[in-house]
């Protein structure tokens, strides 16, 4: 829906495909075209590189937005899409395959004097595994190889725990990534999770967009974004965007990207990964930059250079995102799905709600739970909370579960209100509930 609107608004015209689960989407008939390439599982349509290809070849389309998910960061899907002279709106084949390797991306970085986490090299077996962590030290991070989305990670706080958490790492990764392949990282704590949003275009100009605090995590899953970090100190900032530019030199990165890192209580921040795609959270910061990211996207894909420089980006005020699930958060966040029966939105200055849903809707069961994104921006960071209370206050969806009232209840909290949460605040929350 998100891309769909910014073509259209460019005068561009737009063509979507769609699986057989979702015939009924929204997206779907909003699109100039639609094209049905396969069955409701992930593996027989959206994950189907080929079919999209071929839906591409059909409607002789010149680009392909991959979205957030699914084919978004897959280097042969990119060089897949060059092979047919279709622009990959996104970073090239190259970089994509550079950065979604973690031991690769550590290393490029580590070269390119950005401060990195401490960890080791591929664990082949558990034996390596058990050495590596004793050179590194417990509390450790066993995370896959080809991981995102909070996969094939595991927390391993003493060796006793080691062996379990290792083939566990492993067997999820191998199931979700088809590659098994693990490393070690020392696990920080307590930490904020910030990450670098940067802009970059086919001639060598890149910009730092600012930065956002995705520390409230379940799983590491992010449940809200807010822009800018309100803990960030002035010159922790420069030095950060300073680094975002150098890691995306070091690559030629082209494209919308996002360096993310771990911010520790004495102010240094160390890489963690580097999403070599458009984010979920990519709307607070075009709230306090005032910069259309998708339309950038699509520019700098058809080979139009930045029309502003570093000294141009000036963001204001505070924008706050919640994700809104269907779960039952209160049902140890059992997923939902079902029609909406009732559907309202909210409104007013500066609040946007993404989402491709409609009352009469029925949510499969075959996707992600994520339905809808609720977005506020407001002068102040305290301004901008109580519009996003009064905004999902106002927000129905009748029908099924949602984590709405859950969301209320996180920015209701002292630990949330006054900035100083961590990428623990939810695992706090849930024990302080329980106690």
């Amino acid at each position: 829906m998100r891309i769909i609107r910014a073509c259209r608004e460019m005068g561009i015209t737009s063509a979507s495909v769609f699986s057989e689960a979702d015939r009924e989407a929204l997206y779907v008939s909003l699109a100039d075209e639609s094209y049905c390439i396969g069955g409701p599982r992930p593996i027989s349509s959206y994950l189907n590189a080929k079919a999209v290809v071929s839906a591409a070849l059909a409607c002789k389309a010149e680009a392909i937005h991959p979205g957030y998910g699914f084919l978004s960061e897959n280097a042969e899907f990119a060089a897949l899409c060059a092979s047919y002279d279709i622009a990959f709106i996104g970073p090239d084949a190259e970089t994509i395959k550079k950065m979604g390797d973690k031991e690769e991306a550590r290393r490029t970085m580590r070269e390119a004097g950005v401060p990195v986490i401490p960890g080791s090299d591929i664990a082949v077996d558990y034996y390596q595994a058990k050495r590596s962590a004793g050179e590194i030290g417990f509390p450790i991070l066993i995370k896959a190889r080809s991981g995102g989305g909070g996969r094939g990670i595991r927390l391993v706080k003493n060796e006793a725990e080691l062996e379990e958490a290792f083939r566990g790492a492993s067997s999820e990764a191998q199931a979700v990534f088809g590659d098994g392949a693990v490393y070690l990282e020392k696990y920080l704590h307590p930490v904020k999770h910030v990450e670098a949003q940067i802009l970059a275009d086919n001639y060598g100009n890149i910009v730092f967009l600012g930065e956002r605090d995705c520390s409230v995590q379940r799983k590491n899953q992010k449940l809200i974004e807010e822009s800018p970090c309100s803990t960030l100190p002035k010159e922790t900032r420069r030095r950060m965007a300073e680094v975002s530019i150098m890691a995306a030199r070091a690559v030629g990165y082209k494209n919308a990207g996002t360096i993310e890192y771990l911010l520790d209580n004495d102010g240094r921040f160390f890489f963690m990964e580097m999403n070599t795609r458009l984010q979920v959270e990519h709307p607070v910061t075009e709230m306090v930059t005032g910069i259309d990211m998708v339309k950038w996207q699509i520019r700098i894909a058809a080979g139009s250079p930045l029309e502003f420089a570093q000294g141009d980006i000036m963001p204001a005020g505070c924008a706050i995102e919640c994700r809104i699930n269907a779960e039952d958060p209160y049902n140890n966040f059992r997923p939902a799905s079902g029609r909406i029966e009732r559907l309202h939105i909210p409104g007013g200055p500066w609040v946007r709600f993404d989402t491709g849903i409609y009352q009469g809707y029925a949510i499969p069961a075959f996707y992600d739970s994520m339905i809808g994104k609720l977005i506020v921006y407001a002068r102040t960071r305290d301004e901008a909370i109580r519009k996003i209370r009064s905004a999902l206050s106002e927000l129905t969806i009748n029908g099924i579960d949602t984590n709405a009232d859950f969301q209320m209840e996180i920015l209701s909290e002292d630990a949330f209100v006054n900035g100083a949460y961590t990428t623990d605040f939810i695992e706090n929350l849930r024990q302080n509930r329980e106690a």
